[in-house]
């Protein structure tokens, strides 16, 4: 499926649709539209399509002039009176084109379109996470995406509305999505698919349609895919990180590894220079350490007792009970030891 795609590019180069040969006449309703990394559904978006088949009038061929017209992104179809917002049509299953039924069915023949886009986001479900990819051509070039269109009068004003074409997932993507946008990738593919001449009615079908809408396998435009920021599932969030891969940007998840390297190494630079080993204590167990051995060489010394001059040696405390070992006191000299007299015991 394809639930969200992005379009940042300014108008006059989306106009030229670089990279094909289209002749794009005019563009409709251009300033409905604004350039955004992130389009959702029902937002409005631009559109390529011939310009006589706008109201299901003749049908055209590779021969006429295109124009490109803003829609709005979930088709609404012509018979409609109100637009309903419960109904699913962002997308519409290439499957069922080819087989005819459904609503699909009475446009597959003269209202088909391309979306032009610098690629499309999908989820990729991983356990209970999803996580956002992006995918692009890797030549950076416009991709144009197979669509229809319809328009509805809806309280008195047209509203012209468009669906995204899906088709199998080929082989290399299989791993993110089952489903993927039908992508045209040549201009003698998106002439193909714009030329209505081959189908004159509005259930017409032929079997080089049913080749266009098989998934995606041109060998000689490349596709790559990356995972990009959460961000992008957010309606109305905007960046420029959206469309760049997360491990090369700056605040990403590799930049993020690189400054906890280079933490770790400043840190096991210090504990060389103190000459303390560095494991995964860390400088916060080290601290605590030196700080403990602060404690202990802080403890204060006993009272020192004060001699008193007289031959009987120390006299004794007010306590009756004699000093422990622990608080064994080194006496000051008494004056008789100064003179020679022995100290009596």
């Amino acid at each position: 499926m394809c639930g969200r795609f992005a379009l940042r590019l300014g108008r006059d180069r989306i106009r030229q649709v670089p990279g094909y040969n289209l002749d794009v006449d005019e563009w409709e309703n251009e300033d409905e539209f604004v350039p955004r990394y992130n389009i959702a559904p029902r937002t409005q978006a631009p559109v390529i399509r011939h310009r006589g088949a706008a109201d299901g009038g003749e049908p055209t061929d590779s021969s006429d002039k295109m124009i490109m017209q803003t829609m709005k992104w979930g088709l609404v179809p012509h018979w409609s009176k109100v637009e309903d917002k419960t109904l699913s049509t962002t997308n519409a299953r290439a499957e069922n084109l080819v087989e005819g039924g459904g609503m699909w069915g009475s446009l597959r023949g003269s209202k088909r379109c391309v979306i032009p886009v610098q690629g499309y986001y999908e989820w990729l479900t991983k356990g209970k996470q999803k996580l956002p990819h992006f995918t692009k051509r890797k030549d950076g070039g416009l991709m144009l995406l197979a669509g229809l269109y319809d328009s509805a009068v809806i309280d008195g004003r047209t509203l012209w509305t468009f669906t995204i074409v899906t088709t199998s997932a080929n082989s290399s993507f299989s791993w993110l999505h089952d489903r993927q946008p039908v992508i045209l990738s040549s201009t003698s593919s998106v002439l193909a698919w714009l030329d209505t001449s081959t189908t004159p009615t509005n259930t017409s079908w032929t079997k080089q349609l049913t080749q266009l809408v098989q998934p995606y396998s041109d060998k000689n435009v490349e596709l790559e895919c990356y995972q990009v920021p959460q961000e992008v599932g957010r309606v109305g969030t905007e960046s420029e990180t959206f469309i760049q891969p997360i491990k090369s940007r700056k605040d990403g998840i590799q930049a993020m590894f690189m400054k906890q390297k280079e933490v770790k190494r400043k840190r096991e630079e210090d504990t060389e220079v103190i000459g303390v080993k560095d494991e995964d204590d860390g400088p916060s167990k080290r601290a605590k350490t030196e700080d403990a051995d602060v404690e202990e060489h802080d403890e204060k010394p006993p009272k020192k007792l004060k001699a008193e001059g007289s031959s009987s040696g120390f006299k004794p405390s007010s306590s009756s009970q004699p000093p422990s070992q622990s608080q064994e006191r080194k006496p000051k000299p008494s004056p008789t030891k100064e003179k020679g007299i022995p100290e009596t015991t």
